[in-house]
This record gives C-alpha cells, sequence and structure tokens, in this order.
C-alpha cells in the first residue's frame, strides 16, 4: 500500500509543493506563489520519470496541486489553495462510512484489489466486521481533517492551514493503516480456519484459534 502512494519518497514529495507555496505566498504575492507550487509539481513528475519510479502518484500529485492553485486563482485568497482538499476530505469520508452501511467496507474491497485475493472475506461476518473498523478508522482521519482544517480556513490561519495538511496527511494516515493491517491479518487467519473447517460452528473455530494461538478455549467450546 505504501508503494501505491510512491513509497517514501512519495510522502515527501507530496508535501514539497504545499511548502513552496507558503513560503512564495509570504516573500512574494499570490501569483508568484501559485506559479511556485505548480512548477514545483512539473519537477517532481519530471524527477521521477527520469529516476523510473512509480508515475501514478505523481501525476495525482500535479493535478492536485493544479487544482488547488487553479481554485486559489479563482479566489484570489492564499488560503483557496487548500480548499480543494478540505472538502474532499469530507467526500472521501461520506464514501468510506457509506461502504460500511452498504456492507461492502472499502478497506477490504481496495485491499483486495490490490493483492488480488478476491472477495470471499465478505461471506464471513467476522472479517467484515474487522474491515468494517478498518474502514471507520479512514473516515474518522478524512473526519478529522475536514474539521480541523475547515476551522483554520474559516479563521484565516494560512500557515497553520499548510501545517496541518502535511500533519494530517501520510502521517495519520500511516496511523489508521496500522488499523487496516489488524484487519488484513485477522481475516487472513480466519478463513484459513474456515478452509480447513466449514461445518465448524463459529465457537468451534473460536476455540481452535484460542488453541492455536495460545490462549484459553472459552467455556463450552471443548
Amino acid at each position: 500500500m505504501l508503494e501505491q502512494m510512491g513509497g517514501v519518497s512519495g510522502l515527501i514529495y507530496s508535501s514539497v509543493p504545499v511548502i513552496v507555496f507558503v513560503l512564495a505566498n509570504s516573500l512574494f504575492d499570490l501569483p508568484v506563489a501559485i506559479w511556485s507550487a505548480v512548477g514545483s509539481a512539473v519537477l517532481i513528475t519530471i524527477l521521477r520519470i527520469v529516476r523510473k519510479e512509480p508515475l501514478q502518484p505523481a501525476i495525482s500529485g500535479f493535478f492536485g496541486v493544479a487544482i488547488a492553485a487553479f481554485i486559489a486563482y479563482r479566489t484570489g485568497s492564499a488560503k483557496g489553495f487548500f480548499l480543494f482538499g478540505i472538502w474532499a476530505s469530507l467526500v472521501y469520508c461520506a464514501a468510506l462510512v457509506l461502504s460500511v452501511v452498504v456492507r461492502w467496507p472499502l478497506a477490504g474491497v481496495v485491499w483486495s484489489y490490490l493483492n488480488g485475493s478476491g472477495m470471499a472475506w465478505r461471506k464471513d461476518k467476522h472479517s467484515r466486521l474487522g474491515y468494517d473498523i478498518a474502514t471507520l478508522a479512514l473516515a474518522a482521519v478524512f473526519a478529522a481533517r475536514f474539521v480541523v482544517q475547515r476551522w483554520l480556513y474559516e479563521e484565516d490561519y494560512t500557515g497553520w492551514l499548510a501545517f496541518a495538511k502535511i500533519a494530517m496527511g501520510y502521517p495519520l494516515y500511516g496511523l489508521a493503516l496500522l488499523v487496516v493491517v489488524w484487519a488484513v491479518r485477522r481475516s487472513d487467519k480466519r478463513l484459513k480456519e474456515l478452509e480447513t473447517g466449514e461445518e465448524l460452528t463459529d465457537a468451534e473455530i473460536e476455540a481452535r484459534l484460542r488453541v492455536k494461538y495460545g490462549e484459553s478455549p472459552a467455556p463450552g467450546t471443548q
């Protein structure tokens, strides 16, 4: 999943246009800041092409910066540079919550798509519950981004907006991914047990898992 985001270098690259924009805006004016941010995004894309690194994160990042710069230009305000990301966070949060409601948690769907493992986990309520929790953890990240950054936007704290965008970006996203990893491992163990004992009841499967991982069986499941 880290590779899909562009690796460690991608985490660094994503912060550069934001920092360049804020610095240029503080030292010069908005038009210079806009072109500086777009220029830095172009240079990053070229650099990734030269280094033969994955282009998808770079291209996505470039279009994200371009849209943010266009909004800043249209609004005539530096804080407009962050408006697209703020509302995008709300949309992502809503999509994640909706996926849980319709019983297709996106954490599981995306993971299954990335590693080609299929959707067998959807037939097991315990696996689906784990992915529900992971999806809601991701939704909480985007909800926090929206609430905090929207407040900073309304208060005209452009510098703090840049800090929040970086601090609440990949670092906070990484914490939510730990929950996704937990859900994946939980589901994998569960599905392996089901493969070897399809006729077992949930209680019997749980008892076998407890024995396997060194826990005492629950009463009445021996």
